[in-house]
């Protein structure tokens, strides 16, 4: 939270656009949130929360998800590893510039008008292992609006090295791990499998 919120003398419209601050003000009344509710979080921190707040609403319970039930599965009975930590999450989005977190905002606006259609296909492509269906829904944004590519990058391009990397320091242990990814991180040219692929490690999908 304390990366999350502005000190008591600054606010979120101190940095935004004012056509951005307008375009908040409408959806927050749309959503009967008043402005004590987003005035002190920084962009990035309520792109996170109206996107949380959404998928309440549409009825997808964090308790049901596929990280959520092996973590359950797991705990007590095996070791469990991190890709990344919660701190590194944090860290990445607090050290969004301005502008990057201004735009983060508005990909999410722009989002909870469609959001019940876009989920709804990522869950079916999920289920039926459409990778090319998960691919399209997961770029779909870059592709209408490029100048969200500094975001993509760093959101999905270079989490997806860093994690490859560690996958690959486990694929040269003598271990067996079975590691959980969020999908959108498999897909795609620059996706983990494939950069998997490039190093040489043979990847099936079942």
């Amino acid at each position: 939270m304390e990366k999350g919120l502005y000190p008591p003398n600054d606010s979120i419209a101190e940095h935004l656009s004012p056509e951005t601050y307008e375009l908040l003000k409408n959806e927050m009344s749309r959503l009967s949130l008043p402005p004590e509710f987003f005035r002190m979080q920084r962009p990035w921190l309520l792109s996170m929360t109206l996107e949380a707040m959404e998928l309440l609403k549409l009825g997808y319970d964090p308790r049901y998800g596929v990280d959520y039930y092996f973590l359950s599965q797991a705990a007590g009975r095996k070791k469990i590893l991190e890709l990344e930590s919660i701190d590194e999450q944090i860290n990445l989005l607090a050290g969004f510039s301005d502008r990057e977190q201004e735009l983060l905002l508005l990909l999410t606006l722009r989002d909870l008008q469609t959001a019940a259609r876009e989920v709804d296909q990522a869950v079916r492509a999920w289920k039926s292992g459409d990778a090319k269906g998960m691919e399209d829904i997961m770029t779909k944004s870059l592709k209408e609006d490029p100048k969200l590519a500094p975001i993509h990058e760093k959101l999905i391009v270079q989490r997806n090295r860093k994690m490859a990397s560690t996958v690959e320091e486990y694929l040269r242990s003598k271990g067996t791990y079975f590691v959980v990814v969020g999908a959108g991180h498999l897909t795609g040219e620059k996706g983990i499998i494939e950069a998997l692929r490039k190093k040489g490690y043979p990847v099936e999908q079942f």
